[in-house]
């Protein structure tokens, strides 16, 4: 298993296979893709989970993490998440957040991400923003 930093266009078709494969390939693509960092998670020399950092002001905002359909439910996220969020630490990002949807919100908990007050609905879909502030990180101090 293998993480790196990859292209946007990589993450743009792993996107697009996972998120929206019924929409144009165009819609995937977010305003900043072209800055922000993009990593993804290889077994075995294929890409199965991507996920878009989006760094400013000592901020993170992490976007469009998508595992492929059938390889959901092995780790493989998991260990994305992990990897960023440790990055990220190295970085001294203050703050990391995301736009969670209301039925994944249990998953970023694991990773000490909180549930804000500020939720909303698109494309037919519930979302909550969830938040980390540095040191908030379940992992940080075990890890040293």
């Amino acid at each position: 298993m293998l993480i790196k930093q990859i292209t946007q266009h990589q993450a743009w078709d792993l996107r697009h296979a996972v998120m929206w494969p019924d929409k144009p390939y165009d819609y995937i693509k977010l305003q900043g893709d072209e800055t922000a960092l993009h990593y993804g998670l290889f077994h075995e020399d294929e890409l199965k989970s991507v996920i878009s950092l989006f760094i400013e002001d000592g901020e993170c905002q992490f976007r469009k993490f998508a595992t492929l359909e059938g390889e959901q439910g092995k780790g493989y996220g998991s260990r994305l998440l992990e990897h960023v969020l440790k990055e990220l630490k190295t970085r001294g990002i203050r703050r990391i957040w995301c736009n969670a949807r209301t039925e994944k919100a249990g998953f970023y908990t694991r990773f000490g991400l909180h549930e804000t007050d500020r939720r909303f609905t698109k494309g037919g879909k519930s979302y909550v923003i969830m938040e980390m502030a540095h040191g908030d990180h379940p992992r940080a101090s075990q890890e040293g």
